[in-house]
């Protein structure tokens, strides 16, 4: 038997004008119904039937029609059914997210199925507000996801948002910022369009898109609330914006229009997937006033498209000139002029009603009717005893529940003629699936919807393909794609700063400080380079610093090094002129072995500055301060042992005779020990020093981010302050014994001339101390370096040049008597240099008569010979020989105006056992108004062969001169009176 079931469509057919979109909707349906009762296989003895209701795009009119539906009349009384006619199946419906959540709580109450075909609100996925609620379009989550995964394709990152003051496009934008924002996205503005017209509110939401910098709009709203919008926006002139449209009015003919194009072309959207319904533009042309007189939506759809007024009609929406849904005044005049004839050719017009080029909702209603069809086949197909219900029973198809259908409705699958797989899942959703789309202008002037790639859900997440980037069109002057920033990105180089009370988007470009990069566009922060590495000028890359340290191929370098291989090569014939006058009293005078030293110890010092030039190696950062260190000790204790002697010297001068039994005397070897011991004390330091922290090369990046400062690390400061400390206390103690003595009565003083010298070193590393501190890098080696040299080459001036000045230029100044003072000169170009206590005077070597002369400042007269000899020579006598004049070694040259002390021997002396040396000078007194000189003499005998020691091989002896005398008293021995210098001589 047949029997014939009812599905209710709810739909908005009216609004401002009418609705060509949803007017194809419910024909769509119409013919989906007229398929199924026309097919075999499916249902082939039941027959559905459909009711039609206007929503009018209000909640209270879909509330209406649902209850008028569910009780079968007019009066909405939902707790009973006053119809008796065919079953009702379920309700396809309705044409909006707002709209249908309205409907679902209702039909919810019965369990009574409701399918969705243009309902995407993630909201209605929720099964515990809406159980018998499912969808052939997919979740708006998908959507959401969809456009935030296309707006970081593109790059986009500053973002305006429009949504619909409904539940479509609060659920809708709310995902959409969730998705963005975990990207990092931001959200310029968030505007939303009124369900009721009101101009003011518009024209706000217009006004933040004119002041926004966000180039990219993302809109979620249908296209009847988002027509005012866009009027209004037309109205403004704003250009320069790229929309992203919900596939809620991407295809919407109300929306695209050529006339929105300037503003609205190079829109991207998502729209379902698109099918051709096979029939439907021949079924869409069979529709006429005269085949359905009671149909007052055919009426209306006529009357509308053709713009006439059909005979006898009574249409009421067409006729009352209301204030429609919108608040606004319809702009349909209530009746016109013009006669429909019923002759218009629906071929001759172009309305949305005829394009069947974008089915895409009208394709989802289509998939709704089936999906309701195949449910319904299941239930009528199950077999009993294998049902799902209890004790495996079925449902009867004449008379079955809700609740019964609703589980064939869960479990539905099917395929459609295109071989789309229609799936329904436990949250009553679909398989998502979406064509991107651009809008574009085609050849006739009209916008075409140009499908750019594709979405898809899939079981690990989702997939997005653009096909070719270079198909889209971008309604910007380059027609490149449009940027879309708050802040233009940070380079590298740099990084995002943050701007309190803005969005993140928002920000500063903060140059990365020296020593740290950024290589990638918008860094969050800059990172350290290595300890070898610098930024580049860019802050973008990390460089190898450059290392600094004096080098040798440098000017300053090489300057230096010149400058110290000068100075000893000045020092090195300094010792050469020693050397070949090493016999002579100037470079005997003081010990001429501490002169060598140094000389030697000048040498070291000057050549140490080549351990500071160059890149510093471990060996090179070790030996330089402790060389350094023990060139010094061993100058300045050398010098020491002159000061000493000098020292001595000049005491034993200030002496009489009595008190000089007890003066102190320092030989060569006392200052020879000495030095020997300084040096032991700095060696011993020095070890210390290497042996617990030595120096080590130090890479310093303390004061400049572009260089390495390659230097020595001293290691230990207390070890080097206690190495150069020794040295400078060996230096005040030349300086002090230097100045004592610098008054000693000689024609040579060498005491002055190391004053002078400590002076220059002192006054240099003085100097030193506050330039070494203040400098930094490869300046703080030549600072050093120069105080090296300064100081040798001011020690080398002061003690040496006066002396080679002697030796190379005043020859004949370098003689005994001048440098100890026992003769006058009248040059008074020659430096006053120094004269020694210890002086070896040469030795007589003429056979014969020798005679030696004494140190004097004037000539005196004796009377007689002095009685006993005064010097016990060889069984010789000593004699005044009067008007006799004569000098060691030579015969007398001429007269003398006083008499001469001579010393005979009776034969020559073959070998040099006996001799007489002059050892000290302890007085000056006056004899009339001659000056004489009173001197001891000493008298060597029973000399062992090879070396003469002054203290046990010789005797004192003291002349005693009286006032008024003519003649010199007998000599007297005073064997207790200590000697100036007791000490080793060379035996010649």
């Amino acid at each position: 038997h047949a029997l014939t079931t009812c599905v209710a469509l709810l739909l908005g057919m009216t609004q401002e004008v009418f609705n060509f979109r949803g007017f194809r909707w419910a024909r769509a349906m119409i013919h989906a119904i007229q398929e199924v009762n026309n097919r075999l296989d499916i249902l082939p003895n039941i027959t559905l039937g459909y009711h039609i209701y206007d929503t009018c795009f209000t909640t209270s009119k879909t509330v209406e029609g649902t209850l008028a539906y569910l009780t079968g009349q007019n009066e909405t009384m939902p707790n009973f059914r006053c119809s008796a006619g065919a079953p009702l199946v379920a309700v396809i419906g309705a044409g909006g997210s707002t709209l249908t959540i309205a409907s679902s709580r209702i039909v919810g109450l019965y369990y009574f199925p409701e399918v969705g075909y243009a309902s995407s609100c993630s909201v209605l996925s929720d099964k515990y507000q809406f159980p018998s609620f499912l969808r052939t379009i997919p979740n708006d989550n998908h959507q959401s996801l969809a456009m935030a995964e296309l707006v970081r394709h593109f790059g986009w990152v500053w973002i305006g948002t429009i949504a619909a003051d409904d539940d479509y496009g609060k659920y809708g934008i709310k995902y959409f910022k969730q998705n963005v924002e975990k990207s990092g996205i931001c959200i310029a503005f968030s505007e939303t369009i009124p369900k009721i017209f009101s101009r003011e509110k518009i024209l706000a939401v217009v006004e933040a898109i004119k002041e926004s910098t966000a180039n990219i709009i993302v809109v979620y709203s249908s296209d009847i609330d988002l027509s005012p919008l866009m009027e209004e926006i037309a109205n403004s002139n704003i250009t320069g914006k790229t929309w992203i449209a919900s596939e809620a009015w991407v295809t919407s003919a109300l929306i695209a229009k050529p006339e929105y194009f300037s503003f609205l072309g190079g829109t991207i959207g998502f729209g379902v997937r698109r099918g051709d319904i096979p029939g439907l533009k021949d079924f869409l042309l069979d529709v006429h006033p005269d085949n359905a007189a009671s149909d007052d939506l055919t009426i209306e759809f006529w009357q509308t498209a053709f713009n006439c007024t059909w005979p006898n009609s009574t249409v009421p929406y067409n006729t009352d000139f209301r204030i429609n849904v919108t608040g606004r005044e319809s702009g349909v005049h209530p009746v016109s002029d013009q006669l429909c004839t019923g002759k218009e050719k629906l071929e001759d017009i172009k309305n949305t009603y005829l394009d069947v080029s974008e089915l895409r909702i009208t394709y989802n209603v289509y998939k709704a009717v089936f999906t309701v069809a195949h449910a319904l086949n299941n239930l009528d197909t199950c077999v009993e005893g294998n049902g799902p219900f209890p004790k495996n029973s079925c449902a009867i198809i004449y008379d079955f529940e809700p609740w019964q259908l609703m589980y064939y409705l869960k479990n539905v699958k099917f395929t459609t003629f295109d071989n789309e797989l229609v799936k329904i899942d436990d949250n009553g959703d679909v398989y998502a699936s979406y064509d991107i789309i651009n809008w574009q202008l085609n050849e006739t002037g009209e916008i075409s919807f140009v499908k750019i790639g594709i979405y898809n859900d899939t079981k690990d997440g989702h997939e997005m393909k653009i096909y070719n980037n270079d198909s889209i069109f971008w309604n910007t002057p380059t027609l490149k794609p449009p940027r879309s920033v708050c802040t233009e990105n940070c380079q590298p180089g740099a990084r995002k700063g943050i701007r309190h009370g803005v969005p993140a988007c928002c920000f500063v470009c903060i140059p990365c400080a020296d020593g740290e990069i950024s290589n990638k566009t918008d860094a969050r922060e800059c990172f350290p380079c290595p300890d070898d590495y610098c930024s580049n000028t860019l802050k973008n890359e990390c460089v190898l610093k450059e290392v600094e340290f004096l080098a040798y191929d440098e000017a300053l370098g090489t300057t230096l090094v010149a400058v110290s291989l000068f100075g000893a090569c000045i020092v090195l014939s300094v010792t050469i002129v020693y050397r070949i006058h090493r016999d002579t009293a100037v470079v005997k005078a003081n010990d001429r072995g501490l002169s060598f030293l140094i000389q030697l110890s000048l040498v070291i010092t000057l050549l140490t500055s080549f351990l500071f030039v160059g890149k510093p190696k471990e060996w090179s950062c070790q030996i330089r301060q402790v060389t350094l260190a023990l060139g010094f000790s061993l100058c300045l204790s050398c010098i020491l042992g002159k000061t000493i002697a000098l020292l001595l010297t000049y005491r034993g001068s200030k002496l009489n005779a009595a008190e000089k039994h007890d003066h102190i005397s320092m030989q060569s070897f006392h200052q020879k020990l000495l030095v020997l011991i300084s040096m032991i004390i700095e060696v011993c330091i020095c070890t210390a020093y290497l042996t617990c922290i030595p120096p080590y090369v130090y890479k310093n990046m303390e004061f400049q981010n572009v260089k390495i400062i390659l230097e020595c690390n001293e290691g230990s400061i207390e070890f080097l302050c206690t190495m150069f400390g020794f040295d400078v206390f060996l230096a005040v103690l030349c300086f002090i014994t230097a100045f004592i003595a610098r008054k000693l009565p000689d024609n040579f003083n060498e005491a002055k001339f190391i004053t002078f010298g400590m002076l220059v070193f002192f006054i240099v590393w003085i100097s030193f101390v506050p330039a070494y501190l203040s400098t930094r890098g490869k300046f703080k080696v030549v600072v050093e370096i120069f105080a090296i040299l300064a100081s040798s080459f001011g020690l080398l001036g002061c003690i040496f040049l006066p002396k080679r000045y002697i030796i190379l230029l005043k020859p004949e100044r370098n003689t005994e008597e001048i440098i100890s003072g026992k003769a006058t000169t009248n040059d008074n170009s020659a430096p006053s240099t120094s004269a020694s206590c210890t002086s070896e005077l040469p030795l007589a070597t003429v056979p014969g008569q020798w005679e030696l002369r004494s140190q004097h400042s004037g000539w005196g007269r004796c009377a007689e010979p002095p009685g006993p000899p005064l010097c016990l020579g060889a069984g010789g006598t000593c004699e005044l020989l009067p008007g006799s004049h004569a000098e060691l070694g030579r015969e007398p040259a001429s007269p003398a105006p006083t008499g001469l002390l001579k010393a005979q021997s009776p034969e020559p002396p073959a070998s040099l056992f006996d001799q007489v040396f002059q050892l000290h000078r302890f007085g000056l007194h006056r004899f009339g108004t001659i000056k004489i000189d009173i001197k001891f003499w000493l008298h060597f005998k029973n000399i062992p062969k090879g070396q003469i020691n002054l203290c046990k091989h010789s005797e004192l002896y003291q002349f005693n001169l009286e006032t008024n005398k003519t003649h010199l008293d007998s000599p007297t021995k005073v064997p207790s009176l200590p000697l100036a210098g007791c000490g080793l001589l060379p035996f010649l």
